[in-house]
């Protein structure tokens, strides 16, 4: 199998590298491919070598996915976050256990010092696994094939993953595996844990009664629970 990692990025230029860096390893198996939504490159010069394919695009994280997917040459599309790390053996379960699944994620868990930290992890890859739901943070994969058949990220604000993990549903049950994705959880401990979580839920179950996810998104980016 031939993999494409797809990193949709904004403003990143800080901490792309340390994203880039653990990937390296992975491209004899992979090509890694980022699309860059900032206004001016963030992607300079010394970052440049440690991608395939840099892209620049309009701001929106379903479209630099999309954008990145229509350039990808792989069989497999692995959409990462840039604040997030692949464990070491991620390529290998993917291509050992996806057999006639074709999609999946990873169990995540997040980075900080807050112990409700690990329990907001917990609760997310135990939700997934009874949901067949996977959110962007779990490294979504999924074959080129099935991405295509399903029609791509919709073009949404926010949400776009749990849309793509209802359509790829009616294909096949996701691969759900152990293995963890280590987040950044400077999110949750920036607009407060609790906070957050009320946040989160507030927002999933306004979009699954129909709420606009453009005002979605203005309220996630913002920490605010009403008008952004």
């Amino acid at each position: 199998m031939k993999f494409s990692i797809i990193i949709p990025t904004l403003n990143e230029e800080k901490t792309i590298a340390s994203c880039l860096l653990p990937l390296q390893p992975l491209r004899d198996k992979c090509e890694i491919i980022i699309v860059d939504a900032a206004k001016q490159p963030s992607i300079n010069v010394p970052h440049a070598h440690l991608a395939d394919k840099i892209i620049n695009s309009a701001k929106g994280r379903a479209r630099q996915m999309n954008i990145g997917a229509s350039h990808a040459n792989g069989d497999i599309l692995l959409f990462l976050h840039a604040d997030t790390d692949l464990p070491e053996n991620a390529l290998p379960l993917i291509e050992q256990r996806l057999g006639n699944q074709q999609w999946g994620r990873f169990d995540i868990q997040l980075s900080g010092t807050h112990f409700m930290l690990n329990i907001i992890a917990w609760l997310m890859n135990r939700r997934s696994r009874l949901t067949g739901i996977a959110t962007g943070d779990q490294a979504i994969f999924v074959t080129k094939e099935a991405f295509a058949a399903v029609g791509h990220y919709p073009g949404i604000a926010l949400m776009e993953d749990i849309a793509l993990s209802k359509a790829l549903k009616k294909i096949s049950p996701p691969l759900c595996l152990n293995a963890k994705v280590t987040s950044s959880g400077r999110r949750w401990e920036r607009y407060g844990i609790y906070r957050t979580i009320l946040l989160m839920w507030s927002l999933r179950l306004r979009y699954f009664f129909g709420a606009d996810p453009q005002l979605l998104a203005a309220l996630y980016s913002r920490g605010q629970f009403w008008k952004p």
